[in-house]
Formats: C-alpha cells, sequence, structure tokens
C-alpha cells in the first residue's frame, strides 16, 4: 500500500451524493461511488491530519468481509476494481484504486445494527447505571472488558450530527417494523458469531461491532463498511485483560492521545504529532494483517 495520504476528492464529472466523516459518496444515477479517504475523526470532529493507509485498509477489509458473509446476506457490492468503474472516472483512478468501490444504491435504513461480545463503550455506562444494555438485563457484578454470556443485538438511531443513541428492540420495532427488526438482529448476529470465530484464530477479539442495511428491489441488503477497526471494537488476543480498557487496532490510540492534552473537543481539532500519525497507522496496517493472513 502506498502512502499517499487522501483528505479529499474531488470528482468534477459526477454529481456528490454525500461526504462524510471518512467517505465522499458519488451519485452514478443507479448506483453509487464510495471513496474511502485517510480523514479520521475523534469525538466528532475530524482531525487536520490523515492516517496513511487507512482508506485503503478500510476498503480492503469490508471487501473481505462481504464475501465472508455474503451466504449468510447479499451485499450492495457490484465492484472494487477500479478499470471496470464508468468512462467518466476513468481520469480519476489513482485516487480510486484500493480505496473505492461501486455499489448498489440501497434506501439506508435508519437503524445501526450493534452487536456487543463483550462489555466496553458506551454498554459498559450503560450497565454500570442500569445492569442493562438497551433493555436487555445482565448478570449482576460484570466488570468492564467482560465477555458476555451470549453476544447481544444493541441497536442505536442513525445521528446525523453527534453520537448515536442506544435503542430497545422494542423501539427499533416502531422505526422498521417487527418483521424487519428481527430480521436485522437475527442476520447481525449470525454475522458477528462468523466473525468472531474466524477473527479468534488469528489472535483477535472482536469485542463489538455494528453493520448498516439497506433496502435494494425489495430486498434488505449489507451496505456500507463491514468488520473495520472504524466500526468495531478488535482487541489483540494475548493482551486481553478483564476489569480495564483494552489496547486495541483503532483510532482508541487517538482518543487517548487527545484526552491526555485535555482537549475540549470542540473544533478546530489540533494536529496530531507525527509519533501519534505513525502509530495510529501502524495499529490499522496489524489489524489488516492479521485478518487477511
Amino acid at each position: 500500500m502506498s502512502e499517499i495520504v487522501l483528505l479529499n476528492t474531488n470528482i468534477k464529472d459526477v454529481p456528490t451524493y454525500s461526504k462524510g466523516k471518512v467517505r465522499d459518496i458519488y451519485d452514478l444515477g443507479d448506483k453509487l461511488l464510495i471513496i474511502t479517504t485517510d480523514r479520521i475523526s475523534a469525538f466528532d470532529v475530524i482531525l487536520p491530519n490523515g492516517i496513511p493507509h487507512k482508506g485503503k485498509v478500510l476498503t480492503a477489509l469490508s471487501l473481505h468481509w462481504f464475501e465472508q458473509t455474503k451466504d449468510i446476506i447479499k451485499n450492495h457490492l457490484l465492484t472494487a476494481d477500479a478499470e471496470k468503474y464508468p468512462i467518466e472516472l476513468t481520469k480519476y483512478t489513482d485516487i480510486l484504486i484500493e480505496r473505492s468501490m461501486l455499489v448498489k444504491k440501497a434506501k439506508v435504513l435508519p437503524i445501526e445494527c450493534v452487536v456487543r461480545g463483550y462489555l466496553a463503550g458506551s454498554g459498559w455506562k450503560e450497565y454500570q447505571l442500569s445492569q442493562s444494555v438497551c433493555g436487555i438485563k445482565l448478570p449482576a457484578g460484570l466488570v468492564e472488558s467482560a465477555k458476555l454470556p451470549q453476544p447481544i443485538f444493541t441497536p442505536a438511531t442513525k445521528a446525523t450530527s453527534g453520537h448515536d443513541l442506544n435503542i430497545t428492540q422494542a423501539q427499533t420495532e416502531d422505526l422498521v417494523g417487527a418483521e424487519t427488526a428481527e430480521f436485522l438482529k437475527e442476520v447481525s448476529i449470525r454475522i458477528f458469531e462468523l466473525a468472531s470465530k474466524g477473527l479468534e484464530a488469528k489472535g483477535i477479539i472482536l469485542a463489538d461491532t455494528k453493520f448498516e442495511f439497506g433496502v435494494y428491489e425489495d430486498e434488505i441488503i449489507l451496505i456500507d463498511e463491514v468488520l473495520t477497526p472504524d466500526s468495531s471494537r478488535f482487541w489483540p488476543a494475548d493482551e486481553y485483560c478483564p476489569g480495564r480498557p483494552q489496547p486495541s487496532f483503532d483510532k482508541q490510540f487517538v482518543r487517548d492521545y487527545l484526552e491526555k492534552i485535555k482537549w475540549d473537543k470542540n473544533p478546530p481539532a489540533p494536529s496530531l504529532p507525527d509519533i501519534i500519525v505513525k502509530k495510529t497507522s501502524e495499529k490499522y496496517l496489524e489489524a489488516y494483517r492479521r485478518i487477511k493472513n
């Protein structure tokens, strides 16, 4: 993977569909072009630095998991081969290679489908208050990072800004209907269990992850990114120790640095020192190497 850092795309020949914290999406009529940049955000603010290799790692891992999960559910991928993209994109091949996907344009369901196998993040915070997560009662006496008796489905609303809000299964049914809510729960847990088993063999604990789904030609399909360090908590199994936060293959390293310098979490975000950028890039690359090998 080359070390060119891509912070912004400028595809002038195609209308912009949306621009997120990491991805720039372009509208090709009945298809979308998703380009994953090297941008990184923390506390819902995009940082001025990019992380070398990040966009290519996220793209490669999503492609890997789309292939691994296709027997469980269809997905939105058409091709990631830039040579097969529409002719108007030919001049942009240099920025599209290894960091883009041409996908079906699905109607996005308004739910973040989170599955947790361990007690961390907002789940741990909620458990300390109520001994439950998203209305699911859990055993008493669990510690931070504890393994749960079985994976649990803890959906959240998709926030346009700020943090997503955890909701119950009943609230999910109100948003998408009972049948769809049950389907999302079942499929999400099946994917989590498949991935968790495969990652365990590679020395990685899948603590939790989130999936997104959409409707295409009246069928629910898997969309967006899948089981990447941006959408998942990956922990090195040989360093796992319940009762405290865990080292991870994601941007927690950046969050920890920003907490240490006491940034107030309001824009503009401070620039990251070169050593923080380098170590963060290494964490993404290590996740890629372990998962793909």
